[in-house]
Protein backbone atom coordinates (compact mmCIF):
# COMPACT_ATOMS: atom_id res chain seq x y z
CA UNK A 1 0.00 0.00 0.00
CA UNK A 2 1.44 3.40 -0.87
CA UNK A 3 2.15 5.61 2.13
CA UNK A 4 0.02 8.44 2.70
CA UNK A 5 -1.52 10.77 5.07
CA UNK A 6 -5.48 9.56 6.11
CA UNK A 7 -7.96 11.61 6.12
CA UNK A 8 -7.47 12.45 10.25
CA UNK A 9 -3.68 13.30 9.84
CA UNK A 10 -4.43 15.51 7.31
CA UNK A 11 -7.23 17.59 9.04
CA UNK A 12 -4.63 17.44 11.77
CA UNK A 13 -2.17 19.40 9.90
CA UNK A 14 -4.71 21.80 9.32
CA UNK A 15 -5.81 22.62 12.33
CA UNK A 16 -3.08 22.15 14.93
CA UNK A 17 1.09 22.03 15.08
CA UNK A 18 4.22 21.51 16.75
CA UNK A 19 3.62 24.54 18.41
CA UNK A 20 0.46 25.22 20.41
CA UNK A 21 -1.95 26.98 19.16
CA UNK A 22 -5.53 27.33 19.25
CA UNK A 23 -8.80 26.97 16.90
CA UNK A 24 -12.55 26.71 17.07
CA UNK A 25 -11.72 23.00 15.69
CA UNK A 26 -9.12 22.67 18.05
CA UNK A 27 -10.93 23.40 21.29
CA UNK A 28 -14.16 21.82 20.04
CA UNK A 29 -14.94 18.10 21.74
CA UNK A 30 -16.47 16.52 18.91
CA UNK A 31 -14.14 17.23 16.56
CA UNK A 32 -11.63 15.73 18.42
CA UNK A 33 -14.19 12.55 19.11
CA UNK A 34 -13.71 12.46 15.33
CA UNK A 35 -10.47 12.69 14.65
CA UNK A 36 -9.84 9.77 17.54
CA UNK A 37 -12.24 7.61 15.44
CA UNK A 38 -10.22 8.23 12.30
CA UNK A 39 -7.15 7.55 14.14
CA UNK A 40 -8.67 4.11 14.83
CA UNK A 41 -9.01 3.33 11.50
CA UNK A 42 -5.40 4.36 10.73
CA UNK A 43 -4.02 2.01 12.53
CA UNK A 44 -6.63 -0.90 11.69
CA UNK A 45 -5.40 -0.43 8.40
CA UNK A 46 -2.06 0.80 8.51
CA UNK A 47 -0.72 -0.16 12.13
CA UNK A 48 3.17 -0.35 12.06
CA UNK A 49 3.54 -3.44 10.17
CA UNK A 50 5.11 -1.26 6.99
CA UNK A 51 8.66 0.39 6.49
CA UNK A 52 8.70 3.89 6.03
CA UNK A 53 10.60 4.66 2.88
CA UNK A 54 14.53 5.26 3.11
CA UNK A 55 16.25 7.93 0.66
CA UNK A 56 19.87 8.50 -1.02
CA UNK A 57 22.61 10.91 0.56
CA UNK A 58 21.52 12.85 -2.55
CA UNK A 59 17.94 13.67 -1.07
CA UNK A 60 19.63 14.87 2.36
CA UNK A 61 17.71 18.49 3.15
CA UNK A 62 20.35 21.14 3.89
CA UNK A 63 17.76 22.95 5.99
CA UNK A 64 16.13 20.83 8.47
CA UNK A 65 13.63 23.15 10.96
CA UNK A 66 13.83 23.29 14.65
CA UNK A 67 9.35 22.91 15.51
CA UNK A 68 9.50 21.63 19.22
CA UNK A 69 9.44 23.09 22.48
CA UNK A 70 12.80 25.16 23.12
CA UNK A 71 16.04 23.60 23.87
CA UNK A 72 16.31 22.71 27.37
CA UNK A 73 17.83 25.38 29.56
CA UNK A 74 18.14 23.78 32.84
CA UNK A 75 21.37 24.09 35.20
CA UNK A 76 21.51 19.96 34.84
CA UNK A 77 21.12 20.22 30.56
CA UNK A 78 23.86 22.90 30.38
CA UNK A 79 26.25 20.73 32.63
CA UNK A 80 25.99 18.12 30.02
CA UNK A 81 26.27 19.83 27.30
CA UNK A 82 29.07 21.82 28.74
CA UNK A 83 30.51 18.51 29.22
CA UNK A 84 30.06 17.36 26.06
CA UNK A 85 27.39 15.15 27.73
CA UNK A 86 29.95 12.49 28.80
CA UNK A 87 28.02 12.81 32.29
CA UNK A 88 24.77 11.45 30.37
CA UNK A 89 23.00 8.72 31.42
CA UNK A 90 19.74 6.61 30.24
CA UNK A 91 17.85 5.29 32.62
CA UNK A 92 15.19 2.16 31.85
CA UNK A 93 13.24 0.81 34.42
CA UNK A 94 9.62 -0.24 34.99
CA UNK A 95 7.80 -3.02 33.93
CA UNK A 96 11.45 -4.78 32.99
CA UNK A 97 13.23 -7.78 34.88
CA UNK A 98 16.54 -5.63 34.70
CA UNK A 99 16.43 -2.19 35.54
CA UNK A 100 19.51 -0.23 33.86
CA UNK A 101 21.24 2.79 33.24
CA UNK A 102 23.13 2.99 30.15
CA UNK A 103 26.46 5.49 29.30
CA UNK A 104 26.40 7.78 26.09
CA UNK A 105 30.11 5.95 25.82
CA UNK A 106 28.13 2.25 25.93
CA UNK A 107 25.00 3.67 24.14
CA UNK A 108 27.68 4.56 21.23
CA UNK A 109 29.57 1.12 21.56
CA UNK A 110 26.79 -1.22 20.70
CA UNK A 111 25.05 -2.36 17.08
CA UNK A 112 24.58 1.39 15.03
CA UNK A 113 21.90 1.72 12.19
CA UNK A 114 21.64 4.44 9.92
CA UNK A 115 18.46 5.58 8.04
CA UNK A 116 17.76 8.56 5.78
CA UNK A 117 14.16 9.14 6.38
CA UNK A 118 11.95 11.83 5.91
CA UNK A 119 10.11 13.87 8.99
CA UNK A 120 6.90 14.81 8.62
CA UNK A 121 5.63 17.35 10.89
CA UNK A 122 2.12 17.76 11.55
CA UNK A 123 1.98 21.50 10.89
CA UNK A 124 2.61 20.53 7.06
CA UNK A 125 6.30 20.32 6.53
CA UNK A 126 8.91 17.53 5.62
CA UNK A 127 12.32 17.41 5.75
CA UNK A 128 14.77 14.25 4.93
CA UNK A 129 17.96 13.74 6.90
CA UNK A 130 20.27 11.25 7.57
CA UNK A 131 19.60 9.59 11.88
CA UNK A 132 22.34 6.84 13.56
CA UNK A 133 22.10 5.04 16.51
CA UNK A 134 21.00 2.49 18.39
CA UNK A 135 17.39 0.27 17.55
CA UNK A 136 14.99 0.51 20.33
CA UNK A 137 14.82 -3.19 20.46
CA UNK A 138 18.20 -3.45 21.10
CA UNK A 139 18.27 -1.46 24.26
CA UNK A 140 14.85 -2.93 25.38
CA UNK A 141 16.48 -6.06 25.28
CA UNK A 142 19.06 -5.27 27.56
CA UNK A 143 16.61 -4.51 30.33
CA UNK A 144 13.91 -7.57 29.22
CA UNK A 145 10.33 -6.36 29.40
CA UNK A 146 7.97 -7.87 31.18
CA UNK A 147 5.68 -10.22 28.73
CA UNK A 148 2.36 -8.15 30.15
CA UNK A 149 4.56 -4.83 29.65
CA UNK A 150 2.13 -3.15 26.69
CA UNK A 151 3.99 0.55 26.46
CA UNK A 152 7.43 2.46 26.02
CA UNK A 153 7.02 5.61 27.46
CA UNK A 154 9.65 8.33 26.84
CA UNK A 155 10.53 10.86 29.49
CA UNK A 156 12.66 14.03 28.24
CA UNK A 157 14.12 16.68 29.32
CA UNK A 158 12.53 19.80 27.88
CA UNK A 159 9.47 21.27 29.33
CA UNK A 160 6.49 24.31 28.24
CA UNK A 161 6.68 27.83 29.88
CA UNK A 162 4.11 25.99 32.60
CA UNK A 163 6.87 23.59 33.45
CA UNK A 164 4.98 20.49 32.06
CA UNK A 165 7.44 18.20 30.51
CA UNK A 166 7.85 16.17 27.35
CA UNK A 167 6.87 12.72 27.16
CA UNK A 168 5.51 10.48 24.66
CA UNK A 169 5.46 6.79 24.03
CA UNK A 170 4.66 3.65 22.17
CA UNK A 171 2.95 -0.16 22.34
CA UNK A 172 5.44 -2.73 22.02
CA UNK A 173 4.64 -3.55 18.05
CA UNK A 174 5.90 0.61 17.45
CA UNK A 175 8.34 0.14 19.98
CA UNK A 176 10.28 -2.95 18.15
CA UNK A 177 9.47 -1.74 14.63
CA UNK A 178 13.22 -2.34 12.55
CA UNK A 179 13.43 1.55 12.10
CA UNK A 180 12.53 3.00 15.65
CA UNK A 181 15.86 4.16 16.61
CA UNK A 182 17.50 6.09 19.72
CA UNK A 183 19.67 8.17 17.68
CA UNK A 184 22.68 10.09 18.07
CA UNK A 185 23.84 11.08 15.21
CA UNK A 186 22.07 13.53 12.21
CA UNK A 187 23.73 13.81 8.69
CA UNK A 188 26.89 12.01 10.01
CA UNK A 189 27.55 14.40 13.35
CA UNK A 190 26.49 14.26 16.83
CA UNK A 191 22.98 15.46 16.98
CA UNK A 192 23.10 19.61 17.48
CA UNK A 193 21.40 20.18 21.17
CA UNK A 194 18.50 22.07 19.09
CA UNK A 195 17.58 18.84 17.35
CA UNK A 196 17.28 16.66 20.49
CA UNK A 197 21.24 16.27 21.85
CA UNK A 198 22.11 13.94 23.25
CA UNK A 199 20.33 11.45 22.43
CA UNK A 200 16.66 11.69 20.00
CA UNK A 201 13.51 8.96 19.31
CA UNK A 202 13.19 8.80 15.33
CA UNK A 203 10.10 7.13 14.34
CA UNK A 204 9.47 7.68 10.44
CA UNK A 205 6.74 5.58 11.00
CA UNK A 206 4.67 8.50 12.30
CA UNK A 207 4.33 12.19 12.55
CA UNK A 208 6.98 14.27 14.23
CA UNK A 209 5.78 14.75 17.81
CA UNK A 210 5.92 11.20 18.13
CA UNK A 211 10.05 11.54 17.44
CA UNK A 212 10.35 12.77 21.13
CA UNK A 213 13.93 15.18 21.78
CA UNK A 214 16.17 15.02 24.07
CA UNK A 215 15.05 11.59 25.87
CA UNK A 216 16.30 10.86 29.39
CA UNK A 217 14.44 7.99 30.70
CA UNK A 218 12.62 5.16 28.88
CA UNK A 219 10.40 3.40 31.59
CA UNK A 220 8.27 0.13 30.10
CA UNK A 221 4.52 0.32 31.83
CA UNK A 222 1.34 -1.65 31.46
CA UNK A 223 -1.10 1.27 31.15
CA UNK A 224 -0.83 5.05 30.11
CA UNK A 225 -3.58 6.33 32.13
CA UNK A 226 -1.70 7.31 35.13
CA UNK A 227 0.84 9.83 33.36
CA UNK A 228 0.40 13.27 33.36
CA UNK A 229 -2.66 13.81 30.93
CA UNK A 230 -3.63 9.80 30.57
CA UNK A 231 -3.34 10.21 26.77
CA UNK A 232 0.57 8.57 26.21
CA UNK A 233 2.24 12.11 25.37
CA UNK A 234 2.73 15.83 25.56
CA UNK A 235 0.50 16.57 22.99
CA UNK A 236 -1.76 13.77 22.87
CA UNK A 237 -3.00 14.84 26.38
CA UNK A 238 -3.63 18.27 24.29
CA UNK A 239 -5.77 16.28 21.48
CA UNK A 240 -3.76 14.83 19.45
CA UNK A 241 -3.85 11.49 17.94
CA UNK A 242 -1.83 9.02 19.89
CA UNK A 243 -1.39 6.89 17.05
CA UNK A 244 -0.05 9.29 14.19
CA UNK A 245 0.69 6.89 11.07
CA UNK A 246 1.89 8.27 7.52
Amino acid sequence: MKRQLFIATSIAAAVTGCAPIGTALNDNPAFHHFLGSEEALDFALIGTRGLAREYSVKDIDKHFPIDSLPTPTTAAYDALLADGFHGYRLAVSGAVERKTTISLARLQAMPQTTQITRHDCVEGWSAIGEWSGVLLRDVLALARPHSDARYVVFRCMDSDSQGTPYYESLDMQQAYHPQTLLAMRMNGRAIPADHGAPVRLRVPTQLGYKSAKWVAQIEVVGSLSSLYGGKGGYWEDQGYEWYAGI
